[in-house]
């Protein structure tokens, strides 16, 4: 019985069920079958494959990180062979094969624990391990015990005084080995970890890129502190940018026990690059109190105001909506610079569908290259920045619980700073109230951003709305990824160029002549935007809880402007056959009816659909009232088993049809679930009940 090396909790072995992916091994096995699925390894880079990356765990142990795990592009990963690396063992196959994972903590020190497994089990890393690289740089080399000396030949002696001797011997030495522990011991308790001395000049952390392999002074706030099987490893900003500074007492033990989170410190060490990544060497360290507290706090307050806040909204192109919210929109802006330089990560939520992911990736094109500016860590643009899509305009509980449980992991693992959560396009109606609360209680900061009309209560809800609605504007020509593409430029100013075509490619109709100027003049002839937009839409809906942020980068703006690879051509085809076949399908199978000058087309999505492949209800139902339309009062009605999507060329109170169509069907559930999409939600069994329902409510509203 042993006990957890992270959590103390008594165990067999050396790490706890709950504390598994928070420690690497370094395994000395022989062989596949000894490797435990959900851990993560060390191992070296054998070589490339078209399809991914063989790793080498041990001599004769290697395992495949294949393409489709990896989180960049695998012709964007500078791994060598030989390269120290870190995976996840997915799965051992019943051949041998090893199906690895990718590990965003790519350095020893992100981990909390380091372990050795052999074919025995769990063990502490020896001092002499060689992939134990900062213990052996940091621990001293046990003194080699002497060689007993010969024993000198001698007569024949009574056993008895033989006995009786080394008895003596014995108990002294047991004497002598309990006071050089309690020595020890006194000598643990009274150690004092030093603490800066003398005068040195402060040097900025944006700075330490140049200094590599020189003794520095720095102060700032410490945002992050883990520990890891070797060193205690501080992140410590100032007011130019965050940098690691490894601590370290003995293996696995918290240096500087009373830094915590929000101290201002002052800091001694030696600037180191490991893996290519910027580390101090932490030689001493002191928090600081009082008016030496004061003075960095304040100068990093001014720093901050100066750096969060742009100087003013300038729209990508002429819009009146844009305009009537640029307060808002400075705020929203503030509030994600704010977030990248006080080390919140920044969670966006957007809907799976073109328009959301083109709001998304705006977002994400502004934010990642002030990531990779204010962090020396080469994974921080995934550590800080993270797109989770939704697959319906409502932020509910369901959503909100995955958030708050990883924020609350995170916090509790790693001590990160609750996240940033924007909501692009989904959070603004009264549907979202239950998920937005969720945050709220964890003090998590909520951001909305939607261009459609938002519901009175939500701003109760969030700590910045940007909703030209609110403000008084008329919106009806404006789309979310277009209000997302002028946020993105007041975020970061520099990206504006790379932003100009996608306010167009988020419309399926209806964009304004100066998105659809300002796309042609980047390059984006009108085919070239709609085949954007058809690409982005299709593979929306696959894996659509996935960013895929590499792949639609590459579709977005992997080609330069006006030279098309081929990408988006060939998804946008795939999207056209899919949609045009499916179209076909259903409008052979719809039924067609007037109710007082209101045109009807009734589609059974349940019955003459593929229910579970491409394109969604939604998109389907709005194909078909786009294509089919005719009249002022034209309503297309997509009726599932348990469910209904309404379209509708005329203005229509969802909320309100669904309040009158339970008034007439009181026992059917009738609930109004989604308003912008248009869906209501009911009884499978009174189906029939609810559609002629609906169908009044409607006409009553349109008569």
């Amino acid at each position: 019985m042993g006990t957890c090396i992270i959590c103390g909790t008594p165990v067999d072995g050396r790490i706890c069920d709950s504390h598994q992916e928070d420690v690497v091994f370094h395994f000395r096995g022989n062989h596949a079958n000894q490797l435990v699925s959900g851990r993560f390894y060390s191992g070296t880079v054998d070589g490339y494959a078209d399809f991914g990356v063989f790793v080498d765990i041990a001599p004769g142990v290697t395992g495949l990180l294949h393409r489709s795990e990896l989180k960049k592009r695998l012709e964007s990963l500078s791994w060598e062979p030989g390269d120290t690396v870190f995976v996840q063992v997915k799965n051992v196959r019943d051949n041998g094969n090893i199906d690895l994972g990718w590990s965003i903590r790519q350095s020893e020190r992100e981990f909390r624990g380091v372990l050795v497994q052999d074919a025995d089990g769990d063990h502490d890393v020896d001092g002499d391990d060689d992939d134990d690289e900062q213990n052996n740089e940091q621990q001293a080399e046990p003194e080699p015990e002497p060689e007993p000396e010969p024993e000198p030949e001698t007569a024949a002696v009574d056993e008895h005084e033989v006995a009786e001797t080394e008895s003596v011997e014995a108990t002294e030495s047991a004497d002598a080995d309990a006071a050089e522990t309690e020595a020890a011991d006194a000598e643990a308790r009274d150690y004092d970890e030093p603490e800066p001395a003398g005068e040195a000049e402060r040097v900025e952390i944006g700075t330490l890129s140049d200094r590599v392999g020189q003794e520095v002074r720095i102060e700032g706030e410490v945002v992050g502190a883990r520990q890891t099987g070797g060193p205690t490893v501080f992140e410590l900003r100032d007011e130019t940018g965050v940098v690691d500074a490894a601590a370290f007492v003995e293996a696995g033990v918290r240096a500087y026990p009373e830094v915590e989170v929000g101290d201002v410190v002052r800091l001694d060490g030696e600037v180191e690059l490991r893996r290519n990544e910027i580390q101090v060497e932490t030689e001493a360290l002191v928090v600081l109190e009082d008016e030496d507290a004061e003075a960095v706090q304040r100068r990093l307050a001014d720093a901050l105001t100066a750096r969060a806040r742009p100087e003013a909204v300038m729209p990508l192109a002429a819009h009146d909506s844009v305009e009537a919210v640029s307060d808002q929109l400075l705020d929203a802006a503030e509030a994600i610079r704010r977030a990248v330089l006080e080390s919140h990560p920044i969670v966006v939520r957007h809907a799976a569908t073109a328009d959301g992911y083109v709001a998304g990736a705006a977002v994400e094109r502004a934010v990642l290259p002030l990531i990779r500016e204010e962090y020396a860590k080469s994974d921080a643009e995934y550590h800080y920045f993270t797109r989770r899509p939704l697959d319906d305009a409502v932020y509910g509980m369901d959503a909100a619980t995955n958030d708050v449980t990883r924020m609350l992991q995170d916090k509790d693992r790693h001590d990160e700073k609750l996240p940033l959560v924007l909501l692009l396009g989904t959070g603004s109606t009264v549907e979202s109230s239950d998920g937005l609360g969720l945050l709220g209680v964890y003090g998590a900061e909520r951001v909305v951003v939607d261009a459609a009309v938002a519901d009175e209560d939500v701003e109760d809800d969030t700590e910045v709305l940007v909703n030209p609605a609110r403000a008084g504007a008329d919106a009806s020509d404006l789309s979310t990824g277009a209000l997302a593409a002028n946020l993105a430029a007041a975020v970061n100013d520099e990206v504006r160029d790379d932003l100009a075509h996608l306010p167009a490619v988020s419309y399926w109709e209806g964009a304004p002549q100066d998105y659809l100027d300002l796309a042609d003049e980047a390059g984006y002839d009108a085919e070239r935007v709609t085949s954007l937009r058809e690409a982005v839409a299709l593979e929306a809906y696959y894996q659509s809880y996935q960013d895929k942020r590499e792949l639609i980068t590459d579709l977005l703006f992997g080609d330069e402007a006006g030279h098309d690879t081929g990408l988006a051509n060939h998804v946008a085809e795939q999207f056209r056959i899919k949609l045009d076949d499916e179209v076909e399908t259903a409008e052979a199978n719809l039924e067609e009816r007037e109710e007082e000058d209101v045109e009807f087309a009734v589609i059974d999505t349940d019955a003459f659909t593929h229910r579970f492949d491409f394109p969604p209800s939604t998109m389907l139902v709005e194909e078909l009232h786009r294509r089919n339309r005719n009249g002022s009062a034209f309503v297309t009605l997509g009726l599932g088993m348990d469910e209904l999507y309404l379209r509708s060329t005329e203005d229509v109170d969802v909320r309100a049809v669904a309040a009158a169509a339970r008034e007439q069907v009181p026992n059917a559930g009738i609930t109004a679930k989604g308003v912008r999409e248009g869906r209501i939600e009911f009884l499978s069994g009174v189906r029939d009940d609810v559609t002629e329902a609906v169908v009044d409510a409607v006409v009553e509203q349109l008569s």
